[in-house]
């Protein structure tokens, strides 16, 4: 019996050592060689996860990259780039991502639609775009709803609940030009080489692994919708922990200028990200 259980223990503590060394070849098989990309992130686009207690001398960091979806909003519609399925997602891009759309959507009834919508999510390469394109769209929308709602409260001054909404409004485009994150998932396919072909800037576009799945809106659109990034943290080597200490938390959106900092984080071979520097402003 003795012998069993210091054999299990052996048998444990093998596997452990077994794991962490593969995991430290894949880290540095991800970091050999030029990085894929580089992008300059500051508190807008990093934040400390919400669940992180801990204390530079006992416990790690993690930041979690805060990326954002392109999307139309329509007209008099508050807008939105965080849930809902981004504008290049439709049915051509899902087809291209290995996906099976139905012949019609719009021809489908409930049972059919759930049927399609079962297929499971995939692994794919989605394009982080850094203050492009995608960003200034937001801008554009958002200043959008604002003169909207002013030109409704022309019509009809001293009207609370108009005033109300425009404040809002007012509000929403300050946070987009200084505080949001101005990261958006730009695009997705399965071909690196072809991806980066497309958007050659690695200092503004970052390819990472994430997860796409199908679904249905309306019943008469079958579209894609991104349910995460493959890695959604990055860990924080403990020389720059100090920088980060203060960092605005998940939850806490309203603290842009708490502890500003700037980060340069590479991406690897595998499109694993890690901090390169940082520095506080």
């Amino acid at each position: 019996m003795n012998w069993s259980r210091a054999h299990t223990l052996a048998t444990g503590l093998g596997l452990i050592a077994l794991t962490n060394g593969v995991a430290l070849i894949g880290v540095a098989y991800n970091r050999s060689g030029e990085p894929e990309a580089s992008l300059r992130l500051t508190q807008r686009e990093l934040r400390v996860p919400y669940e992180w207690r801990g204390n530079s001398e006992n416990s790690g960091m993690a930041l979690k990259p805060m990326w954002r979806l392109p999307q139309e909003q329509a007209a008099g519609k508050f807008p939105d780039f965080t849930y809902g399925p981004p504008v290049w997602l439709d049915e051509a891009k899902m087809r291209e991502l290995g996906f099976d759309p139905p012949p019609s959507a719009g021809s489908l009834d409930s049972r059919g639609s759930a049927r399609y919508e079962k297929q499971l999510s995939r692994e794919v390469l989605l394009v982080l775009e850094l203050d492009g394109p995608a960003y200034r769209r937001s801008l554009e929308l958002t200043a959008q709803y604002l003169a909207g709602e002013e030109a409704k409260l022309a019509a009809s001054p001293g009207d609370k609940a108009r005033i109300t909404l425009v404040n809002n409004a007012r509000e929403a485009l300050e946070r987009e030009r200084s505080r949001n994150s101005r990261l958006f998932v730009a695009d997705a396919g399965r071909d690196a080489a072809a991806l980066r072909a497309r958007y050659p800037d690695k200092t503004r576009y970052a390819i990472v692994r994430g997860e796409v799945r199908p679904g249905y809106f309306g019943r008469e659109k079958y579209l894609g919708s991104i349910s995460g990034l493959s890695v959604e943290s990055i860990n924080v080597p403990f020389a720059l922990r100090e920088v980060f200490a203060k960092a605005p938390k998940f939850v806490d959106t309203d603290r842009p200028d708490l502890a500003p900092f700037e980060a340069a984080v590479a991406f690897g071979r595998r499109f694993e990200p890690w901090i390169l520097e940082a520095t506080k402003k």
